[in-house]
């Protein structure tokens, strides 16, 4: 029997969380929670769910796009949704929102949307029953995910709706972890070797 090499053979990990281990060499990513919105042999992208910006709410955004706040609006923060394209917007949001102009079914109950139309609907308090407005991405080009979870960077659990959308951001990471059955002051930042 031979072992599966996971470049060639990559676990299709739409729908799921990356939950960011302790030795992360990448302090943007430091106790991370990123549910993957897109995960093929061409590479990954996700979201990270659990570190909102600290001055930036939905109404600085509006009024920044000229979109005028109605009176049912919901004043969500924007959360830091990674480093690649930093200054373009996300909405990861339950499923029984549609755009009218594109949005990506990804998974179990979950949808993202990238067009301006969304944010006019969430001011005006027609939006999703669920979402978080994120500005940025995270990306993986082919193979550097996969790498990643083989050196221990990243563990894996399942996304739903009480952790993306109900558990507050300060505590998802360890909710994520809780999950899996580890408690995050077990967690060490050293790879162990069998």
């Amino acid at each position: 029997m031979s072992a599966s090499d996971p470049a060639r053979d990559p676990v299709d990990l739409t729908g799921k969380c990356l939950i960011a281990m302790p030795g992360m060499g990448d302090p943007r990513f430091s106790r991370s929670l990123v549910y993957l919105c897109a995960h093929s042999a061409e590479g990954a992208m996700g979201l990270i769910v659990n570190k909102p910006t600290n001055d930036l709410r939905m109404r600085d955004l509006l009024d920044h796009l000229s979109i005028a706040p109605g009176e049912a609006m919901r004043n969500l923060p924007v959360h830091f949704g990674g480093p690649v394209e930093h200054g373009r917007g996300f909405v990861l949001h339950d499923d029984g929102y549609r755009s009218d102009l594109a949005t990506l079914a990804v998974d179990r109950g979950f949808a993202m949307t990238a067009t301006l139309d969304i944010l006019e609907d969430l001011a005006a308090g027609r939006g999703p029953a669920r979402a978080i407005l994120a500005l940025g991405y995270a990306g993986w080009g082919p193979g550097q995910l996969e790498q990643e979870l083989a050196q221990n960077g990243w563990l894996t659990c399942e996304a739903d709706h009480a952790l993306v959308f109900d558990t507050p951001d300060a505590g998802k990471w360890a909710a994520a972890l809780a999950r899996l059955g580890v408690s995050a002051l077990m967690l060490s930042a050293e790879a162990g070797r069998a």
